[in-house]
């Protein structure tokens, strides 16, 4: 074990010294230890029950035979810091919750980690760290919340974003805003639709990372707490067989991710975090890849924002093992790999059958015949753009409109909330790329602004920026390159026919090439006077195309 060059031997007694001052005793340092990385915090709705979490963990450690260990990971709520200079510092955290969980594993020499995350960056840090460390680990995450009910209607975050849109547009009064207010987040967890926090739970479950039931047991649930006990006792027997994230997250093992993404219909942010893991284990997963498995995965899951069911519908129906079995109908998935149970993906999702296919669509009658997600490229996005197709209104599948340019996502909401956005307008949000916001920051004001509003019908968007996974419309992120590093998107002016058709995965700027050419030659990209960690982040990242990672 990693831990025995620190805990035996004279010349370790100033370490077990140490040990001792922790109040363990020799039977505790004697056994494995094994670091569990609490994202516990208050501010977090996600994140306020994950004390209970831990506690379960590190009693099903000790009941295995080790002992538990526990330091803290940082972690934003997107929800609370959308909107303003906030979100510059959400995606950043991904990377901070990497490093720091990469020192202080390395730092203290433990045998196993269970990672307790929740939410949108913490899932992918961590996981990233996981990859990084490589010693035996398994995850376990606070889980999602129920969902909120208004007029009888079950309710989730977006309805709370698109209800402000309502608001502004009269369609609502403040008495009804208020009952948005009030019941729209009922409970702890994250939040109850297919965002990007329960987007990257369920994939740890297709990763082989989490345990049957990670990405879908409601967060208020007892059996959740079951679950983080059974975690705990998980880590143990991988630590005895010697199992490592990286035998368990190889190329197949992320190719299946990416599957079940599909199929699920996951948020945008996968596309940003899924190469961002796959670089942490030496594996190239690039967007041509994504369209390449969208073009070949059938989209069984319409989640909120896209459709009216909720992540504890889908936990009822069977969960991502019952959407996993379905894949392997159509032998959509490598049943060989390796996970956390010490058997593989096609031993765990035996007999996982779909309970309800309201909410699961059988592989034979999808939602449609390709993946909840599609890539976009094209004059105004070489590199490519991301879009989630299953939340696209039939009709703004193929669109072609005036645009209508902003230097940020403030002026953009500014005029959206003053009317100046109208039919068939394709609204461009630029420099909030990760280098040139810094920080990519999500763009759900806007979007929902325009859904409550009536516009969703007639109205795209495109960003270099990207979504939360609350959004729904026609609405394109991670345009790459951005407008900071010297994109396309830089020089488009208010008039220019934007092009979308997302069935043909194109996004065209349609000026003459004379023009753009003209243009570019000119184009000096707007800098931003930056300090701190935001100017350390924003010289180091790469682009949106790439995962947003760290060169």
């Amino acid at each position: 074990m990693k831990s025995d060059a620190l805990k035996f031997g004279v010349q370790n007694a100033p370490h077990k010294s140490l040990y001792h001052a922790l109040g363990l005793t020799e039977e505790e340092i004697e056994r494995p230890l094994i670091g569990i990385v609490s994202s516990y915090n208050e501010i977090v709705p996600g994140h306020m029950n994950i004390d209970k979490i831990v506690d379960a963990v590190k009693l099903g450690v000790a009941m295995a035979g080790g002992t538990p260990i526990v330091f803290p990971a940082i972690a934003v709520c997107d929800g609370i810091a959308m909107g303003h200079i906030g979100m510059k510092y959400s995606l950043v955290t991904r990377d901070l919750i990497a490093d720091s969980t990469e020192a202080m594993a390395l730092a203290h020499g433990f045998d196993g980690l269970v990672m307790v995350p929740n939410c949108d960056k913490n899932v992918p840090g961590l996981l990233m760290a996981a990859a990084r460390v490589n010693i035996p680990t398994v995850f376990v995450s606070g889980g999602p919340m129920l969902a909120g009910k208004v007029d009888g209607k079950k309710t989730s975050l977006s309805s709370m974003f698109e209800a402000v849109g309502a608001y502004n547009a009269g369609k609502i009064d403040e008495e009804k805003m208020r009952e948005y207010e009030c019941k729209t987040c009922p409970t702890c967890g994250s939040c109850s639709g297919m965002y990007t926090a329960n987007s990257m739970n369920c994939l740890t479950e297709a990763l082989g990372m989490g345990l049957q039931g990670n990405g879908t047991i409601p967060a208020v649930y007892s059996s959740r707490i079951e679950l983080a006990k059974h975690a705990g006792m998980a880590v143990m027997e991988l630590v005895r067989k010697n199992i490592c994230p990286r035998d368990i997250m190889t190329k197949e093992a992320l190719m299946n991710a990416l599957t079940v993404d599909m199929a699920l219909g996951c948020s945008t942010n996968s596309m940003l975090h899924l190469p961002a893991i796959a670089h942490e284990c030496e594996v190239e997963l690039n967007l041509d890849i994504a369209n390449e498995i969208s073009a070949k995965t059938p989209n069984l899951c319409h989640l909120a924002p896209a459709g009216r069911t909720y992540m504890e519908d889908l936990n009822e129906a069977g969960g991502v093992y019952a959407v996993m079995n379905e894949l392997t109908k159509k032998n959509l998935l490598n049943t060989d790999c390796m996970t956390v149970t010490g058997k593989t993906i096609g031993e765990n999702i035996a007999g996982c059958v779909n309970l309800d296919p309201e909410v699961i669509r059988p592989i034979d009658t999808p939602y449609s015949v390709t993946g909840g997600i599609a890539v976009l490229k094209g004059n105004l996005a070489p590199e490519g753009s991301v879009v989630k197709r299953s939340a696209v209104l039939p009709e703004m599948l193929v669109h072609e409109g005036p645009a209508r340019v902003f230097d940020s996502e403030e002026e953009a909401q500014a005029a959206i909330n003053a009317g100046e956005i109208v039919p068939g307008n394709v609204v461009v949000i630029r420099y909030e790329g990760p280098k040139g916001g810094p920080g990519m920051r999500e763009m759900l004001n806007p979007t929902s602004a325009i859904m409550g509003m009536g516009l969703g019908n007639s109205v795209a968007l495109i960003t270099d920026g990207r979504f939360s996974g609350a959004t729904r419309g026609a609405c394109i992120g991670h345009v790459t390159p951005e407008a900071a590093s010297g994109g396309m998107i830089g020089v488009v002016e208010d008039g220019d026919i934007i092009s979308i058709n997302i069935p043909e995965n194109t996004i065209t700027l349609k000026v003459d090439e004379q023009i753009l050419a003209e243009r570019m030659k000119y184009f000096v990209p707007k800098q931003k006077q930056l300090s701190g960690y935001l100017k350390r982040y924003a010289a180091l990242v790469s682009g949106g195309a790439s995962g947003a990672i760290l060169n």
